[in-house]
């Protein structure tokens, strides 16, 4: 993989710029993402908008929605990803009648000490695949919704840290509505990226065929052919390392009318709110990071800005009927902000 991140979603090419330079205090955040990369490409198979993203979530200290069809490999991608950055990883399946308790975990009583201690929930983990996460009532998702905001469960007044790293990828089937309950727009804005997951196309899913049809363990796999390139305290010391990448003033105000211009739009009856605008601060300084540079430029945010916001902007009843599309209407949003050239 190139040592830049792919383009995922590029409304417009920014405007001549002087010559990128890396800086060697960031090459090596640079070459962690290329082996991080790597690794994951001996298993998972393309998907680049769901590798970028969800990496870019992680050292940006986000949290990630994924819109897919089931069958696309996502519990693949978090057993991968949790191999190659050695860290636990877990799922929990939401169904209508899980309970908050059933995430968070509860306090059981101890026969031999004659007390109640606190039995730790699935979401004690790192990296965790919420499934579904809207077949569940809002109740039981609003729990784990505070848990990616707090980083921490209280049970019977007493607070029990998760531990860190901590990346939530939730899944919901855009197919299905019955049986559903659709995430409040207050929840949705938590998390840091909406990415869509689409089927392969035919050369990469001929790929797949032929790496996955032999019926051999996939624990025996992720062991023997992934390897592990670094560890939680090194992801924590790599995050603090993305946020002090440099974005200049000229660039914060093209994040600002970016998410300003959503709430004029149009064809929105509900832009972006603040938490858009420091979602495409942290990950565009990730992005930075990741091309071995200690500061950002336009196609940093460009190139996240969909994924950043689809999910804060709601359209119109009258753009819904005329066939229009969140990410259409966002790529025409971007295209009309005036780059800054400095």
């Amino acid at each position: 993989m190139s040592s830049v991140p792919p383009n995922t979603e590029s409304p417009q090419a920014s405007p001549a710029q002087a010559p990128v330079r890396t800086s060697e205090k960031f090459e090596p955040v640079r070459d962690l993402y290329e082996r991080i990369s790597a690794e994951i490409a001996k298993i998972y198979v393309g998907q680049d908008e769901l590798v970028l993203g969800s990496l870019t979530a992680l050292f940006a200290g986000g949290h990630v929605l994924i819109e897919s069809v089931p069958g696309l490999g996502k519990t693949l991608f978090v057993r991968a990803l949790g191999r190659v950055l050695g860290c636990e990883c877990g799922r929990i399946q939401f169904t209508a009648d899980l309970m908050p308790s059933d995430i968070t975990g509860a306090p059981v009583y101890d026969m031999q000490r004659s007390e109640f201690r606190f039995r730790p929930g699935p979401v004690f983990t790192q990296f965790l695949l919420a499934d579904e996460i809207n077949r569940s009532p809002a109740k039981t998702h609003a729990a784990l919704l505070e848990i990616m905001q707090e980083y921490r469960v209280t049970v019977d007044g007493t607070s029990h840290r998760v531990p860190k790293p901590f990346l939530v990828l939730a899944t919901q089937n855009p197919l299905e509505s019955e049986g559903t309950y659709n995430l409040p727009e207050a929840q949705l804005d938590r998390f840091m990226f909406k990415l869509r997951v689409d089927y392969p196309t035919a050369d990469q899913e001929a790929e797949i065929l032929k790496l996955h049809s032999q019926q051999v363990d996939l624990n025996q796999r992720l062991s023997d052919e992934i390897e592990t390139v670094t560890n939680p305290e090194h992801i924590l010391e790599v995050t603090q390392l993305c946020a002090s990448v440099l974005i200049e003033e000229s660039l914060v105000d093209y994040i600002n009318k970016i998410v300003r211009a959503t709430r004029s739009w149009p064809a929105f009856h509900i832009g972006g709110s603040p938490r858009a605008g420091l979602a495409l601060m942290q990950s565009a300084r990730t992005l930075a990071a990741f091309s071995g540079r200690d500061y950002a430029i336009p196609d940093d945010v460009v190139d996240i800005a969909v994924p950043a916001m689809r999910h804060r902007v709601q359209l119109t009843a009258e753009a819904e009927i005329e066939g229009r599309t969140t990410d259409e209407e966002l790529t025409s949003l971007i295209r009309g902000i005036e780059v800054p050239r400095d």
